[in-house]
């Protein structure tokens, strides 16, 4: 009788661990979850960040918080994601930035491939090439013109030192053969503030961000960094159409990931709720009403996107010459 007792017991202790994982998937989320966004608010992967969380979150049932953690183009907030417990209440809302950070600082304090487990893509936004309205040019080959013949006394802003925007105009110049100089600010809004002020020449910039200031005549946008045209800026061509050149294609792109070590069961509720968020059709028109193109994916195609495009922006790098503050 003991015997059967104790085989009972057993039984039932194995029954209870079996059941343990599953139960807490099924129970996840209990609390709040945070969303480290690792730049200010107000910004293009802020924008997008929010609403994101809001549809994930009631796909999930759960409050989703989103954290600002600017910083160190970026590196502040993946360190602060990369650090948090593995437990699926702390996402990462990852941009361009983290697979730029290797090629610009010998210690950015984490690497995209090791400390995340990506969950999906989520949407990517692409660029426009914008001047102030005092420059005359009117076209990219009137610009191109125009630039060369200041022998290098123009200047673009950007966002940052080795940020996408900083990048993008680095390559345009190099594409284009003419020379520029570049002044790097705390956050694309001062970089704006003195390009409206005619303090600047041109510069990149996400769609999200320079659509007012185009609609109310105070930059000019003169090209597109994608494959084809945006639906908000249908008589802007591509770069590609204006220069012949398929090199300028690029967006600020975003995904979801979350610290590594997450369990298995919890990143599949995050993928599952994801996918069914980005094909909600009032995100989806939040999203492409202010100029983004929305992917998702899976996470072998995230993983791959993510190491073409650090290949890319390595050698953009190194030939450019460009560098982080």
């Amino acid at each position: 009788m003991r015997t059967l007792i104790k085989i009972v017991a057993a039984l039932g202790a194995v029954t209870q661990i079996s059941l343990t994982p599953a139960s807490a998937a099924d129970a996840y989320p209990t609390k709040p979850v945070r969303m480290v966004v690792a730049f200010a608010p107000g910004g293009s992967a802020d924008i997008n960040a929010r609403a994101v969380a809001q549809q994930l979150g009631k796909e999930m049932g759960a409050t989703i918080v989103v954290d600002n953690k600017g910083g160190a183009g970026g590196n502040l907030g993946a360190v602060e994601a990369k650090r948090a417990a593995p437990d699926g209440y702390t996402v990462f809302y990852a941009t361009s930035a983290v697979v730029l950070a290797p090629a610009l600082y010998a210690k950015p304090g984490f690497d995209p491939y090791q400390d995340f487990t990506p969950i999906s893509l989520t949407a990517t936004i692409p660029l426009v090439l914008v001047t102030n309205p005092n420059v005359p040019a009117k076209t990219v080959s009137e610009f191109v013109t125009w630039g060369k013949s200041k022998d290098g006394k123009i200047n673009y802003g950007s966002s940052g030192s080795g940020a996408l925007l900083h990048l993008a105009g680095a390559l345009f110049l190099k594409e284009t053969g003419f020379q520029a100089t570049h002044i790097a600010y705390k956050g694309s809004a001062p970089a704006i503030t003195d390009l409206l002020g005619g303090t600047t020449d041109f510069m990149f910039l996400p769609i999200n961000e320079a659509m007012q200031h185009i609609k109310g005549g105070s930059m000019r946008a003169l090209a597109v960094t994608h494959d084809k045209r945006s639906p908000l800026l249908p008589n802007v061509p591509t770069i590609r159409e204006a220069t012949g050149k398929t090199t300028m294609d690029m967006g600020a792109w975003q995904g979801l990931m979350v610290p590594k070590g997450t369990p298995a069961e919890v990143v599949t509720k995050l993928d599952t709720s994801l996918q069914k968020a980005l094909k909600d059709a009032g995100l989806r028109e939040r999203l492409t009403s202010q100029g983004s193109i929305v992917l998702g994916g899976t996470q072998k195609e995230y993983v791959d996107y993510m190491k073409g495009e650090g290949a890319r922006w390595a050698a953009v790098i190194r030939d450019t010459g460009a560098k982080a503050d």
